[in-house]
């Protein structure tokens, strides 16, 4: 049976309380390490399928990292692995959404194994998996699902960001450190994977219920448009 997932949003960072957005893969501020700790304590009492995560995956940056350590705290000292993914980074391609060098980073988190993440990253040039665009955004999204599907374990926990949750995975916002629980279905029809959200999330708004309700689909203004390159040849054919 496939797992049951926990997604989560990182913390409040530096460019959410600032909104500048130029800041390069911004920390969390004290505030967003508040947050985490309040995260942390509500797991461990008011959610019973977290008590149960055999895995945690995070997206590589600061702000997820940073989360990841600090909500996720009572599991890693249990002994829970910390998958670190660049699968999961946010969607945009600015400065404050932008991955910091894998040797950087390893120094900065010597705790967490940076040595499988797809050395590829930070880029996110056109052609890469983590293009700022629509098509890639969607396959990079069915690429994590279909990773998730195939694991072994009952549950496991996913600190990643807003954007790329929305448009690529759930079809719902999330507050800092709020989580929401999902199940998997497949559409038979097209055999693209996706999740059904826990009724208790659902209801509340996240776990904490600090997330808006109701679902938030990929809108036409979310990706810069995208060259219809058949098109494009054959207008220049005519």
């Amino acid at each position: 049976m496939p797992p049951t997932l926990i997604l989560i949003r990182h913390a409040e960072a530096e460019h959410n309380a600032s909104e500048n957005y130029d800041i390069h893969d911004p920390p969390l501020t004290t505030d967003g390490l508040r947050q985490c700790r309040e995260l942390s304590e509500h797991l461990q009492k008011k959610c019973p399928i977290a008590d149960k995560v055999e895995h945690i995956i995070t997206s590589p940056m600061r702000r997820t990292l940073q989360t990841t350590l600090n909500g996720l705290d009572w599991l890693i000292e249990r002994g829970v692995r910390v998958e670190v993914d660049a699968m999961w980074q946010e969607n945009y391609d600015g400065p404050c959404d932008t991955g910091s060098a894998l040797d950087t980073l390893a120094a900065e988190f010597p705790a967490l194994d940076f040595s499988k993440v797809d050395p590829v990253y930070p880029d996110k040039s056109p052609g890469t998996p983590y293009a700022y665009g629509r098509s890639a955004n969607a396959a990079r999204g069915q690429a994590c699902l279909r990773r998730l599907y195939a694991r072994p374990e009952q549950a496991i926990a996913v600190v990643a960001h807003s954007g790329f949750l929305r448009t690529a995975i759930s079809k719902r916002r999330y507050h800092y450190a709020d989580y929401r629980i999902f199940t998997f279905r497949q559409d038979h029809q097209n055999g693209l994977l996706r999740l059904v959200e826990d009724g208790v999330t659902a209801r509340r708004g996240g776990g904490l219920g600090r997330s808006p309700k109701g679902s938030y689909p990929v809108n036409e203004w979310d990706f810069p448009p995208e060259r219809d390159e058949d098109a494009e040849v054959e207008a220049a054919m005519r």
